[in-house]
């Protein structure tokens, strides 16, 4: 069984490396259907791979600069409460019910992903970011706009880095090199706590990181460009991953120490190499390849369980 969770753990990590979230996704599957597991001892276990997973991951990213520290602990922590939550609720359910509502949040993140390969990145979004990092963020549903003044008066795309000052706005350059301001939302505390508690309740309930919820939950929540939401995600996962853990584990559930050790193992491995992958592939390539095979898993994990509850 641990010869078994290996090719799996390089899997998940090569997803994670390649497209930056939504990778995670795929573990409780795994360990469900390949390798046997229960699936409370499965969503238990995706914890603990996630959460360190996303811990190594974390630190290309915070030597780059691209972690907000204080936010993404201020943002885990506030998520705790949801992850508390969501564990309770996910001991309480039927595993077939907990497996057939998998389902639909794996349909949901292929949806994410392919609508957002539907759309390129714009020069701005890509500044400090990966080729996957890009292809991951595209389409979440925040634009910056600068508008310049064209020589007949009409106004033409900006271009340039936005960023967020004590009055709210981004400047850019407009079309005749000239500044223009756009206005950027303004960062609402009720809307932090909302997002951080809906991150936390998936994480819990699910047993997954949840980086496809994650990232877009900080681009509009905080106003974080989509590198920095890349990397402060990962710390956020892993506050959300262990406060779910901790939950979990006060209820005595079972899980095999030295498969989820093995598979914690591979998976690191496979995400350092699918870095590497990510910045030789066109990520969109990447990207909608994932998400059809996300459908596939989507509609075999349905399969299996809904028969169970008819």
């Amino acid at each position: 069984m641990i010869l078994a969770a290996i090719p799996l753990g390089v899997l998940i990590g090569l997803s994670l490396g390649a497209l930056g979230g939504g990778g995670s996704i795929l573990t409780v599957p795994a360990l469900v259907y390949v390798l046997g597991q229960s699936t409370h001892s499965s969503t238990t276990a995706s914890l603990v791979i996630v959460g360190i997973t996303a811990l190594v991951g974390m630190v290309a990213h915070l030597r780059a600069g691209r972690v907000r520290f204080t936010s993404g602990l201020v943002f885990g922590l506030l998520g705790s409460g949801g992850s508390y939550l969501g564990s309770r609720l996910s001991s309480s359910v039927d595993p077939n019910v907990l497996l057939a509502a998998f389902s639909v949040l794996i349909l949901i993140a292929a949806a994410s992903m392919l609508r957002r390969v539907r759309h390129r990145p714009t020069p701005a979004a890509a500044v400090g970011a990966s080729p996957a990092e890009v292809a991951v963020g595209v389409g979440v549903g925040v634009e910056v706009r600068a508008a310049g003044s064209g020589p007949a008066g009409t106004g033409s795309a900006g271009t340039g880095s936005a960023g967020t000052g004590p009055a709210g706005t981004a400047a850019g350059t407009g079309g005749d090199g000239r500044s223009a301001r756009s206005t950027v939302t303004a960062v609402s505390p009720l809307r932090v706590v909302v997002a951080a508690s809906v991150v936390g309740l998936l994480t819990g309930f699910f047993g997954v990181g949840g980086g496809f919820v994650v990232v877009p939950a900080l681009v509009l929540a905080l106003g974080f460009d989509m590198a920095v939401a890349v990397g402060t995600s990962l710390l956020v996962i892993a506050i959300n991953s262990a406060s779910a853990l901790a939950v979990r584990l006060s209820g005595h559930i079972h899980m095999d120490v030295a498969l989820v050790a093995a598979f914690t193992a591979a998976a690191i491995a496979g995400t350092l190499v699918g870095s590497r992958v990510a910045s030789r592939t066109h990520p969109e390539k990447l990207v909608g390849a994932f998400a059809v095979l996300l459908v596939a898993v989507s509609v075999y994990t349905a399969a299996r369980s809904l028969p169970h509850l008819i």
